[in-house]
């Protein structure tokens, strides 16, 4: 299936999932103007397509006390594959990463770190991601504020 191959009610059923993941079929069917049973067909075909790809708790991190994020430029001094996959899987090691992107452009990766403090993050930075496979530089900018964050 392709993002051409669903119609109207699959990107409703999308949208309202996607604000509000615990949302009963019998809600979702109304909203959208199936009945259950076609509305519960059309998410497990979305489910089994890859359009949906799980349900989670979305979590305050400022009530958790973590409002601190720094968006870290990494570049590597090797970028074979073999560097690589090392990289990514220390990454994942990495629980304060929130988020980790492969760039093009002038460094190789883009990291979203959140923790408590600045002191917090200095730790994270010396101790875990400076020590990841192959990372030669790091550049790090600190968000001010969080204008717009998650969803599509």
């Amino acid at each position: 299936m392709r993002i051409t191959e669903i119609d109207t009610f699959d990107q409703a059923i999308l949208s309202h999932l996607s604000t509000h993941g615990r949302m009963s079929i019998t809600e979702l069917s109304q909203k959208i103007g199936l009945s259950k049973t076609p509305c519960q067909a059309r998410i497990k075909r979305l489910e089994a397509n890859g359009f949906i790809t799980g349900y989670r708790a979305i979590l305050n991190p400022i009530k958790l006390g973590l409002d601190h994020v720094a968006f870290v430029e990494v570049k590597l001094s090797d970028t074979r594959d073999k560097a690589l996959a090392a990289f990514n899987a220390g990454v994942m090691g990495i629980k304060e990463i929130e988020q980790c992107h492969m760039i093009a452009g002038s460094f190789d990766y883009l990291l979203k770190v959140r923790t408590q403090n600045i002191t917090d993050y200095r730790h994270v930075m010396g101790e875990k991601i400076s020590t990841l496979p192959h990372v030669s530089m790091t550049s790090t900018f600190v968000a001010m504020e969080a204008v717009k964050e998650g969803g599509i």
